[in-house]
């Protein structure tokens, strides 16, 4: 198939008119009314990958490949029940424990505390203490060989007493956190409204299912202190927890980040759980301690994206404007807080969708449940709110008998306009650009015509249907209200004593390009080469605190600082040494610029009242999918895919369009196949066998469009482009099925059970990320299973009869 192609437009400051598309073979050109426009010149090719080679030769270290002579193998022992009272762990005095070490909270040197927002998530469960869920952590072992480590495992209980659990979060009665974001008088306005369209969303679990599973070594110090090396996204988050849990100075908790197979959000904060688990162990036994989790334990036992359930009533009036929104987001946190917090603001903040509308009530409550702790994933509390968003607005669009095109045309943010949070949107608002960009490029007027004259033409025999749906999202960039305040992130540019130019900032590298555009921006600002930069490891012995790498905020808050370092660091050498950057830097080191984050313009954003600029700008996205549903199974493939992004200036066009890409499939997966069935508060399908995301053959053709906004705040325009992708997709994929069969799925993913019950009428299946009660029958753990061979341990229920099979043998 031919790669579809890179489209980038680029708009000024101030222009809101949408453009016309160039043509697909057209080089990136600087329009000639952006600012610094070169008439004549394209844009220049971006550099290659900085750690691409590595990788595709298999040159590239990753934390298991790392060898540490005399290492020993760290495990988990782990709760079986969803909330229990931990009475004791017994130990089987048949096994020599001489050849093992064994943790438990009673080991831990400073709190037992996993350091995040809240302080209620133990390091280890302490005896008499309560377990929360399963899969919770309660001791640890360590030994020098993996099969010992097994059977010292085998040989430890956990004695608990059960106590009553909850699984739903409609049920719960502890609250995480809480948010109202409100202007006007929704009530009076919604009494005023002509039409009045009410619904109730619910979206599940969703697995991040990195390439790399979880995985941290620690190495024990002679100063008394421990290096950790991980796969993770945010060294200070580590770092910040290990000083805690362990009782040590900066210096002594050292935290590398290694090369990290993808991340989405699922190594934000869990890896600091494992850090404290493999630093406990390497602390106790004297030697580094390797903890490399296999893909049953690493789904089993870390976070996911929140379920969630959201309640709208939108009100329109007789002339057909959007006059009022009541929304109610109930967000499942699972046992502990983690970043729950977080990512129920930011769900909240965006769950009005990006339309103008001057009566909004918005709530937004995060409950607790005896379920494993959710946490961080791609798009951040947004994606389940702004689906929640696109149905509504689909359905008033349907009841009004308009396209849900031109009614987003009437209603979509503009400059000008205002926020529910009071934010006044006053530039790089590229909301009716993508819109118009996407639409254009699908053909969504002619193909949607076409479906519904294909629906009404349809007899009892057909056999499949097609159909062609659109959704449309905004993207707060960076964190909310005064978060990046909070963290006051810095990054440096250092002149080597070997007259070398170096970054240094903690922002990693995951896959989606940090290595490649930090060089590329500081380069440019530099007046160099960007094989001329290097970039320091993310070791927390050398670099400073750039703030965690998550919010679409590496490009644009973190690489602001670097070219603002890199302007600085040049100004100082071409006044020392009277010459340019570029041809006298060598010799006019050791020196470093160092650049602390200051606050953007704009109205500050009160935490308590959720008023003023929620964020310096967001992107904007839009989404058009093309389906085909099997009308006797219910099943959906997902053809084609067009996704039109606004993330301010384009740094790294391949890059880019790499995460638009990406984040569009991984949608996809979120809206028709990709669910967590639970059973007693555990994961039924915590394998890769059983939790199922799209593949290479599943993958419809997507077309990027990249929309180019530029932000006056940051010095180079970007807004980012990570997660913004991930808010559009699945409700575009859901509005297609509708346009196939005529019904509204209101629950993601929109599996074949839940599209069938539907069209016949049927009982539903259980609502997304909600664990059913009775306890399943339960297979042996893998380490269990024999290595291979025909005998099981177990039977599975098609198996025949013994008695037949012994019939058979003889």
């Amino acid at each position: 198939m031919e790669r579809p192609g890179l489209t980038t437009r680029t708009s000024p400051p101030g222009t809101t008119e949408p453009r016309v598309l160039p043509d697909e073979a057209s080089p990136l050109v600087i329009p000639l009314d952006a600012p610094d426009a070169v008439p004549g010149r394209i844009r220049p090719p971006a550099p290659l990958r900085r750690e691409g080679p590595a990788k595709l030769t298999g040159e590239a270290l990753y934390t298991d490949d790392l060898v540490f002579p005399g290492a020993w193998y760290g495990t988990t022992i782990r709760s079986t029940e969803p909330h229990a009272r931990l009475l004791g762990i017994d130990l089987d005095e048949a096994f020599d424990w001489r050849q093992v070490v064994l943790v438990t909270a009673d080991d831990i040197p400073g709190e037992n505390i996993v350091s995040l927002i809240d302080d209620d998530q133990p390091v280890l469960v302490p005896v008499g203490g309560e377990i929360r869920h399963q899969a919770e952590p309660c001791a640890l072992i360590a030994s020098a060989d993996r099969a010992t480590l097994r059977e010292a495992g085998r040989h430890v209980r956990l004695r608990t007493e059960r106590l009553p659990a909850v699984f739903d979060p409609l049920e719960s009665e502890i609250e995480f956190a809480h948010y109202t974001v409100e202007n006007g008088d929704a009530a009076a306005a919604m009494k005023g409204a002509t039409l009045v369209i009410e619904g109730t969303y619910r979206v599940g679990h969703q697995e991040q299912l990195y390439i790399e599973n979880q995985a941290m070594i620690a190495v024990p110090r002679e100063d008394g202190g421990v290096t950790v090396h991980g796969s993770l996204q945010c060294p200070y988050y580590v770092h910040k927890a290990m000083k805690r849990a362990l009782a040590m100075r900066d210096e002594l908790a050292v935290v590398v980040q290694e090369e990290t197979g993808g991340g989405f959000g699922g190594k934000e904060e869990y890896p600091s759980i494992l850090a404290l688990h493999a630093a406990l162990l390497a602390l106790k036994c004297g030697k580094p301690v390797r903890m490399i989790y296999d893909r049953h334990e690493d789904i089993s036992a870390t976070t996911k994206r929140h379920p969630a359930v959201v309640r709208y009533r939108s009100g329109v009036s007789d002339t057909g404007e959007l006059v009022a929104q009541e929304i109610e987001v109930i967000m499942d946190g699972g046992a502990y807080c983690t970043l729950t917090p977080v990512v129920l603001s930011r769900g909240t903040l965006h769950a009005g969708g990006p339309y103008r509308c001057e009566n909004v009530r918005i709530t937004g409550r995060a409950m607790a449940t005896n379920t494993p702790p959710n946490g961080a994933f791609r798009g951040f509390g947004a994606p389940q709110t702004e689906f929640a968003a696109e149905m509504q607005i689909n359905r008033i669009a349907e009841a009004l008998g308009s396209s849900p095109l031109d009614l987003r045309r009437r209603w979509v943010y503009r400059e000008g306009d205002v926020t529910p949070t009071g934010q006044v949107l006053s530039e790089s608002v590229g909301g009716i650009e993508v819109l118009e960009a996407a639409a254009e490029a699908a053909g969504f007027d002619r193909h949607q015509a076409q479906t519904q004259a294909m629906r009404e033409a349809r007899t009892d025999g057909a056999r499949t249907a097609s159909g062609i749906g659109l959704a449309l999202a905004w993207h707060g960039a960076g964190f909310t209200g005064s978060g990046e305040v909070r963290l006051a992130s810095v990054a440096s540019i250092e002149l080597t004593d070997e007259g070398r130019i170096r970054i240094l900032t903690a922002s990693t590298e995951m896959g989606q390009g940090t290595k490649t555009i930090f060089p590329q921006l500081a380069a440019e600002a530099l007046g160099v080469e960007p094989d001329e930069v290097e970039i320091a490891p993310q070791d927390t012995s050398i670099v400073p605190d750039s703030g965690p790498t998550v919010a679409s905020r590496t490009a644009m808050v973190v690489g602001g600082l670097v070219i603002r370092a890199a302007e600085k660091l040049r100004a100082r050498v071409e006044e020392q040494t009277g010459r340019s950057f570029a041809d006298s830097y060598r010799d006019a080191g050791p020196m470093r610029s160092d650049e602390q984050f200051t606050p953007y313009p704009g109205v500050p954003f009160d935490d308590k009242t959720y008023r003023g600029d929620a964020y310096p700008a967001f992107g904007w996205a839009c989404a058009v999918a093309a389906v085909d549903v099997d009308l006797d199974t219910a099943e959906v493939t997902v053809r084609e895919c067009v996704s039109a992004d606004d993330i301010g200036t384009v740094i790294h066009p391949i890059l880019a369009e790499g995460q638009v890409e990406g984040g569009t499939l991984q949608a996809v997966g979120y809206a028709t196949i990709e669910e967590m069935k639970l059973v007693d508060g555990r994961y039924l399908n915590d394998r890769l066998a059983t939790y199922l995301i799209p593949t290479s053959l599943d993958a419809p053709r997507i077309k990027s469009i990249l929309v180019e906004k530029p932000f006056s705040g940051a010095p180079h325009g970007a807004k980012g482009v990570g997660e913004l992708p991930m808010d559009v997709a699945a409700p575009a994929v859901v509005a297609a099925i509708h346009d196939a069969t005529g019904v509204w799925i209101h629950d993601l993913p929109a599996t074949p059970e839940r599209i069938l019950a539907a069209l016949t009428g049927g009982a539903a299946p259980l609502p997304p990320g909600v664990s059913a009660e009775e306890p399943a029958p339960r297979t042996p753990p893998i380490e269990d299973l024999p290595a291979g061979g025909d005998e099981m341990p177990f039977r599975a229920p098609t198996d025949p009869p013994e008695d037949r099979d012994r019939e058979r043998d003889s």
